[in-house]
């Protein structure tokens, strides 16, 4: 396994396409199969309300402005309708930190969801768990409990950013810190949900620091075994607080060395996704030869990184092109990496 000073080594190295041989090899025995997947899906952004006012977000609105919003449960039950219709099999729901809706409101809705369709719900990141949980006077585990008996089937790694507490007072004081996002996890696994991690990068920090975040998230994959995924994709500046410091984005040799040394130093996650949102289509088809099995989602919907300027769109074909033409076989597969079809 990669210890911190060979991460460093390889952060700081010159050699990319040997970096990148490196971690196919461990992609390819790991998941010997030659099969890449994706998934269809939609990022249902279900309040904008946040009191969290990250410097890299431009998507929040605080409470009482113009533009502030919680959905109605029938926009949620439309968007979920038509998503099934395309195809879909899950839902990602995440939203800003709502200072007035507490458990009861999370449990509603989660089983009126439950009630109607037959559907994966990826919801809640840690800070937003750690938010319902505040507000409603509960522990972790209550609220965990409480949201995953009312329908809640796994938990998505949002809110990780750099799990490096120097890098987090920097770019997201308000937010939870690095334990307490890891203790939403470690929660999680232990009253049986899954969940993913992801890392966003490319906000400032420096080598060492993405090094500490994979070393949190592999210790903790040693504890409990409870990550599905590792999903790392870049700071985008625009219209961002953030950006005005970091206008430039983080470039494609950037981003692709560091899927590569995440596939090689979390040996022990299972998937790694490249992202085709925040870099197109073209890098992430790159990086499948660069460590990792799965492109992600389709994604009918997102509003939290197109607010900062990342417009990229993608078809089920354009995806499964993609794969194809990297010299894999495309499959669709559901929330938990379980594949469902062969293209």
């Amino acid at each position: 396994m990669l210890s911190d000073r060979e991460a460093l080594e390889l952060f700081e190295s010159s050699d990319l396409i040997g970096i990148g041989m490196a971690a196919d090899l461990l992609r390819r025995r790991l998941h010997p199969e030659g099969v890449v997947t994706y998934i269809i899906d939609r990022n249902i952004n279900y309040t904008n309300v946040c009191t969290e006012y990250c410097t890299f977000c431009a998507f929040y609105r605080p409470l009482g402005h113009p533009e502030a919003y919680v959905l109605p449960k029938e926009v949620i039950f439309d968007k979920i309708r038509e998503t099934l219709e395309l195809g879909g099999t899950g839902i990602l729901m995440q939203g800003g930190l709502h200072p007035e809706l507490g458990i009861e409101y999370y449990e509603d809705l989660l089983r009126s969801i439950k009630q109607r369709f037959r559907v994966h719900l990826h919801c809640f990141s840690a800070p937003e768990i750690l938010n319902i949980a505040e507000v409603s006077g509960l522990t972790l585990e209550e609220t965990i409990a409480r949201l995953r008996d009312a329908g809640l089937d796994s938990i998505p790694g949002g809110g990780a950013e750099i799990l490096d507490d120097e890098v987090r007072h920097r770019i997201s004081r308000l937010k939870c810190s690095t334990q307490e996002w890891l203790s939403v996890h470690r929660t999680a696994h232990r009253l049986g949900l899954r969940t993913t991690a992801t890392m966003m990068f490319g906000c400032g920090e420096t080598y060492q620091h993405r090094i500490n975040h994979l070393r949190v998230i592999r210790e903790l994959q040693e504890e409990t075994g409870g990550f599905t995924a590792f999903i790392p994709w870049t700071f985008q500046p625009e219209n961002t607080a953030l950006g005005r410091k970091i206008p430039r984005e983080t470039s494609a040799v950037d981003y692709l060395k560091t899927v590569a040394i995440s596939r090689l130093y979390l040996e022990n996650v299972p998937n790694v996704q490249a992202s085709w949102v925040t870099q197109g289509l073209k890098v992430c088809q790159i990086a499948l030869r660069f460590g990792a099995n799965d492109v992600g989602s389709v994604m009918l919907e997102e509003n939290v990184v197109a607010a900062a300027g990342a417009h990229n769109r993608a078809t089920e074909e354009d995806l499964r092109r993609i794969i194809r033409e990297a010299g894999f076989v495309p499959r669709q597969r559901d929330t938990l990496y379980r594949t469902l079809f062969l293209y």
